[in-house]
């Protein structure tokens, strides 16, 4: 039986992701982990990791870092910050399916 969202031990994730981050270090990795932070204790926390990861100039070519900012951004109802992050991964996204997703995001973020 599947779980829910909200029934993931979401701690645990983070826990593992340091684990294996130890063992393989990279930044999708820490990204991966940021994302974990978020669902764990808040958009507020995990922006602050995916921040650290960006400051340092890692992923600069991958959508992926923007896209994650801007669902966090989203989450702390940051709508133009988080807007500004979705088309900043559009513009790096080179799948179409998965820039069409993001457009839908942008789309959201821009509904009053």
């Amino acid at each position: 039986m599947a779980r829910s969202v909200a029934e993931t031990d979401w701690q645990r994730i983070v826990i593992l992701y340091e684990a294996l981050g130890r063992l393989t270090p990279s930044p999708v990795i820490e990204l991966n982990r940021a994302v974990a932070v978020a669902m764990a204790t808040g958009p507020a926390e995990g922006l602050e990791l995916v921040d650290a990861i960006s400051s340092r100039g890692e992923l600069t070519g991958s959508h992926l870092l923007p896209a994650i900012r801007g669902e966090m951004l989203t989450r702390l109802g940051r709508r133009d910050e988080a807007r500004s992050a979705f088309l900043q991964a559009v513009e790096l996204c080179r799948n179409a399916a998965e820039r069409a997703a993001l457009e839908r995001k942008i789309d959201g973020v821009s509904q009053p």
